[in-house]
């Protein structure tokens, strides 16, 4: 009996170092906010991740810190938006798998040329980048990053698909919220200050008639917002969306010259307390595009 009890408990303490091991959480980098739930949403306790930008920087243009290359390096995955959202990304550099999650969505705006008349590059060179404004290209986007992850820890893949399958309950069930909300306003055209709205008015109904900067982050000029504003004249536009990082003046100007509506709305999640993860980013934005759309 001695002898048993001393191999069992010999026994014990082999597997529970092991054991701990297994338990280690998987390092995951993202490079956005929205990427950085769904991974959680998919891995749950199984991940820790840590987003490069945050939900107030302009994406297509930030600085990575050296504690955070640090951890890109160290990571055991690496998720990002993919297509020319993320230029600084290719100076990054991960020995990580790399999920593009862009791979299995429906991509629009992809007959945008490369260049420009005026032979300046466009930022959506590859279609628009902010597909995750369509909720849902969550679908594909947690299928690639439930893969991933599965590869990295094949004993937790059945934990990962009973994750991802309650999220994708919430998000149905948001879904339908959503559409609801804003079914009366189908159909309603918007002006957008940046061109990153096209998924959300495509799937909810909306008809963006313009974008007010020409380029990412450059004003328009005098003539530009002439034209603008007799576009906008001509097609009853009633809302102009912006984002938080948007020209304040630009979007008092535009709304005071038009008499439409301005509205923030969140690009992406913690762009304020309300919106701290997927689902309940579109709560808040559907809840203010319908408050703006109001007769």
């Amino acid at each position: 009996m001695r002898a048993v009890s001393a191999l069992a408990l010999a026994l014990a303490l082999v597997a529970a170092p092991g054991q701990a091991a297994t338990q280690e959480k998987l390092q995951v980098v993202t490079t956005s906010t929205d990427l950085k739930v769904l991974v959680e949403a998919v891995g749950g306790e199984r991940v820790e991740v840590e987003s490069l930008a945050a939900p107030d920087q302009d994406p297509h243009s930030i600085e990575v810190k050296p504690a955070q290359v640090a951890r890109l390096r160290r990571a055991a995955l690496v998720v990002r938006v993919g297509l020319d959202h993320e230029p600084w990304f290719s100076r990054l550099k991960a020995s990580a798998p790399i999920v593009d999650a862009s791979h299995g969505v429906r991509l629009l705006q992809t007959e945008t040329p490369r260049l420009r008349a005026e032979r300046r590059a466009h930022v959506h060179a590859l279609g628009n980048t902010h597909y995750w404004l369509d909720p849902h290209n969550a679908r594909p986007i947690t299928a690639s990053i439930l893969e991933a992850l599965a590869k990295l820890s094949p004993a937790d893949r059945l934990r990962f698909e009973a994750s991802r399958n309650d999220f994708l309950k919430k998000l149905d069930s948001g879904i339908e919220r959503w559409t609801a909300a804003l079914a009366p306003y189908r159909g309603s055209k918007v002006v957008v200050i940046h061109d990153s709205w096209v998924y959300f008015a495509d799937r909810f109904g909306l008809s963006i008639v313009a974008a007010a900067e020409p380029h990412p982050g450059v004003p328009p000029s005098p003539a530009e917002l002439a034209a603008l504003f007799k576009r906008m004249r001509e097609a009853g536009v009633r809302v102009v969306i912006a984002d938080p990082h948007s020209s304040p003046s630009l979007v008092r100007q535009i709304s005071e010259r038009s008499g439409a509506k301005a509205v923030t709305l969140l690009p992406s999640v913690g762009g304020e307390p309300a919106a701290n993860d997927y689902v309940s980013l579109f709560d808040v934005n559907v809840k203010r595009l319908a408050s703006a759309l109001l007769p």
